[in-house]
């Protein structure tokens, strides 16, 4: 059960696909992926929070054709417009509950979460997940973002957006950067089963076509949208601010700025 107003549904997926995806996700994508297939050359990949499958995309291109590879999410459509988008072979799409997943123990050689487990509620019950899927000696490739501060864009839209609707702080972008503690990090994996837990800062450049595709993707391409519907704001007006906000941080056409994320990896202890 995801968190109130973190639903991906709707327009969302699209969106979040076109004018985030570039900027955001897809650097991230491409260094997940290339850190997997160095190490996995058999058995399942399993994929958490698949998104729209900027990752998958990238897992199957890199990954030996004999792995098997398994993209879900919690939102059905998401896993519907990934589905339709990526349409390279060798994958099975599933919906699936990160806090309950639908697979036998063992089932995994490793899992990927690309920015996912901030949005899971009970985090521990999570990762126990994980744990249970995992083979004895399986791995997890993990990364969140760092804090809200630390990544530009992202600090830039909050601020627009909380100054237009005249509150101090918006919920929504707290829910993403607020896993970032690593300190905390490592006690999340290490009581719940995985040894061998690295945590690496991975800063990289977050290059969009326009400060005004990267505002829309803020406001129309993230469960931020609901939270403005739900208050009877106007989108138009909110993402037009965002994109004042983000061309005082990294210019216009193209908009150039920075992000960080913690990229944590870990393995299952064998019992």
């Amino acid at each position: 059960m995801a968190q109130p107003n973190v639903q991906f549904s709707g327009s969302i997926p699209e969106h979040y696909d076109h004018h985030l995806g570039p900027v955001l996700f897809a650097p991230y994508a491409a260094d997940m992926a290339a850190r997997v297939a160095a190490d996995v050359r058999s058995g399942t990949v399993l994929e958490l929070a698949c998104g729209t499958g900027i990752v998958t995309r990238q897992l199957r291109a890199g990954l030996a054709p004999a792995v098997r590879l398994v993209a879900t999410d919690l939102s059905d459509a998401m896993v519907r417009y990934a589905q339709a988008k990526v349409q390279e072979p060798g994958i099975e799409w599933r919906q699936a509950d990160t806090m309950a997943l639908p697979f036998d123990a063992g089932f995994a050689a490793a899992i990927v979460c690309q920015f996912g487990l901030m949005f899971v509620p009970d985090k521990p019950r999570a990762v126990r997940e994980m744990h249970r899927v995992l083979q004895p000696d399986g791995r997890i490739w993990l990364s969140v973002w760092d804090s809200l501060a630390a990544n530009p864009a992202a600090y830039a839209a909050h601020g627009a957006v909380a100054d237009l609707l005249q509150t101090p702080s918006v919920p929504f972008f707290h829910i993403p950067h607020g896993l970032y503690d690593t300190d905390a990090l490592l006690q999340l994996f290490e009581e719940n089963g995985f040894t061998d837990v690295r945590i690496e800062l991975v800063a990289l450049d977050a290059v969009g076509e326009t400060a005004d595709s990267v505002a829309r993707g803020f406001v129309y391409g993230t469960p931020l949208s609901l939270a403005l519907a739900e208050r009877g704001a106007d989108p138009a007006r909110i993402a037009a601010g965002v994109a004042d906000a983000l061309r005082d941080e990294g210019g216009d056409s193209p908009f150039r700025s920075t992000s960080r994320a913690w990229m944590i990896n870990a393995r299952r202890e064998n019992e």
